[in-house]
């Protein structure tokens, strides 16, 4: 009888984590661009693919939905979500909030040796820069906000965050590659971490701040939009001296 309720529990426990198992590596998937914005998405494919049936499949592009990443139209599939400009540009201005709340929380809260570890990821993201290496970039700049974000220590604060980011990863990737950001951005992380280590909360959140309302004015000359570069509040237009 207690091995037939293990046998029970050990299934439900792998039928319930596969959709979680299947959701993680179709976003890996559209995160790293093998399935393109406004691709559609084949089920078949996938199923094949990770040699699982398609119900799987079906409950992570569901959750993939509501996480803002696919959408389904239908009578047709779903697609790889595309995100506006003006949606985009919506994202960044809350993003410039939520940036400046990470900064001060975080200035309050970080150690020593995270400092340290921001450090050596700054050599290599100059690196990268100096390579060209967009790509390699990118990851680096991802890890060096999740550091900052798990350092900030809140969850609801976590939770959107990380679905900005995502929903604004491809926007991002263009900028950095055709809107100049990868020639400045290392320089503005490096700032970041001198006014976080500072352990004043106000300079942290005035940093971090600026730092994502210059990603926003990159992305707006990525795309061609110059006439919305100059968004950034009062409150943004700090100097590089004052920072």
């Amino acid at each position: 009888m207690a091995t037939s309720n293990h046998s029970s529990a050990l299934a439900f426990l792998q039928s319930s984590s596969l959709p979680m198992l299947m959701q993680e590596e179709i976003e890996r998937l559209i995160m790293t661009g093998e399935l393109p914005v406004g691709s559609r998405i084949n089920e078949s494919e996938l199923s094949q693919r990770f040699n699982t049936s398609r119900g799987p499949i079906r409950e992570a592009l569901r959750a993939l939905e509501e996480a803002g990443l696919v959408r389904n139209e239908k009578n047709r599939g779903v697609f790889v979500r595309e995100i506006s400009f003006e949606e985009a540009d919506e994202i960044y201005e809350l993003r410039e909030a939520l940036e400046e709340i990470i900064g001060r929380r975080v200035a309050l809260a970080i150690k020593p040796d995270a400092i340290e570890r921001l450090r050596a990821m700054l050599d290599a993201m100059r690196s990268a820069a100096q390579a060209q290496d967009v790509e390699q970039y990118a990851q680096l700049n991802l890890q060096f906000h999740e550091i900052l974000l798990d350092t900030a220590g809140s969850r609801k604060l976590t939770e959107t965050y990380k679905r900005l980011v995502k929903e604004l990863h491809l926007f991002r990737m263009r900028a950095l590659d055709t809107g100049g950001g990868l020639r400045v951005s290392a320089d503005e992380h490096r700032e970041i971490v001198e006014a976080i280590a500072s352990g004043n909360p106000e300079a942290a959140g005035k940093v971090l701040r600026q730092h994502v309302a210059d990603s926003r004015a990159r992305m707006h000359k990525a795309l061609g939009r110059p006439d919305g570069a100059a968004t950034s509040t009062p409150q943004n237009n700090l100097t590089r001296k004052e920072t």
